[in-house]
């Protein structure tokens, strides 16, 4: 890879990544402190909603903004077309919606959730505005500007989820801190992105990106109906309770690893995009993907997954310690993740859409009968059966990879088997610490530091390339845009 790509690379990352570090952490916060102040029921609530919101967003995008971005040559006509079939689809979505409510609110046998609904879904509204602004800046690589503009989005909502929590509005705070964030994000990627629409609009531009995005909705729809099934039956079948516990779970550890996934594969997609006729530069980039994202998450998932229980009593409370067998199960299930989404990617990126929606209706076909099989059993039997899930994934997607780059499944084992060695080591040292009986306070930091300890140690020892290409590459990169 020659100087100047990966200069655009490591500064695309920078910023993806410092964005994303930066939000979820203060989502994680603001998580924290509100979840010591509302009920489990109330985060139940809003994870029902949240489920058909998931399926709109999916709606909304079409693949449209995956399409400008992997597009050889794009012009305005492209853009301005999708804009306003985004805000016309968007206005659509959100009125069904909004007709909807009492309907979804009767099959929960709850209708105080009509408002909820009705609420929530004016983000997708919202979206319909941001999301062609958004594959603009992804293409043209300013992903400074989703720094600004979701830091921006993040502290607002922030400010007025928290406020209306302490004055007692329970769940409408969780209602309102998704709205506002949205919104804030929203008008400040305007603010600071120069692209306009322009009074035009052409179908013939507009159906060739569907013809690639299609493919690419047929795949997220799946995707997202399938792994929003387990909230509908859980929410349908079991309690509210239950249902915020298992999110719980699940959102503690997919926020973590998406912030670095989303930080690495979003800069290397439009890159890889503009390499598509080279397939060995696609697939030395899909490893390089791999080995930096496993780096970066194994550790933090073998970690999470050893010293739950005191992690979760010190910073939810003892009302959400129900979520530590999920969050275990989800750590582990994420520790692999890179190899799902690279894979994924790499496809994408050559062009071949048809192949990854083959793929993906194929994993989902062997998932969901796994979710047949555990859905009358327990909640745990779906979460243990969503960590199969992944392993039966990764697997399949890797042999997409080995068809279109040669990059098999059995090659990216090796490439990272040592770092999840190593980083299960490092996790199980952490958890040999419980058994000092400390406060869970000082539990949490010794572990921390033991486990951050083994890790760079034996990443230095074993002379993992990884471990090389942060100190040698990245690190200084860093530092020196630090320094500006």
């Amino acid at each position: 890879m020659n100087e100047k790509k990966e200069n655009v690379i490591v500064n695309g990352f920078f910023w993806r990544f410092a964005e994303r570090c930066g939000v979820q952490l203060i989502s994680a916060v603001v998580s924290i402190l509100l979840a010591r102040i509302l009920t489990p029921d109330d985060y139940g609530k809003v994870a029902l909603v949240t489920v058909f919101n998931n399926i709109m967003y999916v709606l909304l995008d079409c693949g449209i903004g995956t399409a400008l971005v992997q597009k050889k040559e794009v012009d305005e006509l492209d853009y301005s077309s999708a804009f306003f079939f985004s805000i016309v689809l968007s206005l659509v979505l959100y009125g069904g919606m909004f007709v909807a409510a009492p309907y979804l609110a009767a099959f929960y046998n709850d209708p105080s959730m009509t408002p909820i609904f009705r609420g929530i879904s004016l983000t997708v509204a919202v979206c319909g505005i941001k999301t062609i602004q958004q594959a603009h800046v992804t293409r043209n690589m300013k992903f400074q500007y989703f720094f600004y503009s979701a830091f921006a989005g993040a502290i607002m909502s922030t400010v007025l989820g928290l406020g209306l929590a302490y004055m007692g509005f329970g769940v409408w705070a969780l209602v309102v801190q998704q709205v506002s964030n949205i919104t804030v994000d929203t008008l400040v990627l305007w603010k600071l992105s120069s692209w306009r629409p322009k009074m035009e609009f052409s179908w013939q531009h507009l159906k060739g990106l569907l013809s690639y995005g299609g493919k690419l909705l047929a795949s997220s729809l799946s995707s997202v109906i399938y792994n929003n099934l387990r909230s509908l039956i859980i929410g349908k079948m079991y309690t509210s309770a239950d249902l915020a516990y298992y999110n719980q779970g699940d959102n503690l550890t997919y926020n973590i690893a998406s912030s670095v996934d989303t930080s690495i594969e979003s800069v290397l997609f439009p890159v890889m995009s503009s390499l598509q006729d080279d397939r060995a530069q696609v697939k030395n980039m899909t490893r390089r993907s791999i080995k930096t994202c496993t780096y970066i998450i194994a550790p933090v998932m073998m970690s999470t997954a050893f010293c739950a229980e005191p992690l979760v009593r010190l910073i939810l409370t003892e009302k959400w310690l129900p979520c530590v067998l999920f969050l275990r199960v989800f750590c582990l299930g994420y520790a692999c993740w890179p190899i799902i989404t690279a894979n994924m990617n790499a496809a994408k990126a050559v062009g071949r859409s048809d192949l990854y929606l083959k793929c993906q209706l194929l994993n989902e076909g062997v998932c969901i009968l796994l979710l047949l099989a555990t859905f009358r059993v327990s909640v745990e039997a779906i979460a243990y059966g969503m960590l199969i899930t992944n392993i039966v994934t990764q697997i399949l997607d890797a042999q997409l990879s080995k068809k279109l780059i040669g990059y098999g499944y059995l090659e990216q084992i090796r490439d990272i088997l040592p770092t999840l060695l190593l980083a299960a080591g490092a996790g199980l040292c952490m958890y040999l610490v419980i058994f000092l009986h400390l406060p869970d306070l000082l539990t949490v930091i010794i572990q921390v530091v033991v486990g951050l300890g083994i890790y760079l140690t034996g990443s230095a020892i074993l002379e993992l390339d990884t471990f090389e290409y942060f100190k040698d590459v990245l690190a200084p990169s860093i530092r020196q845009k630090l320094k500006r």
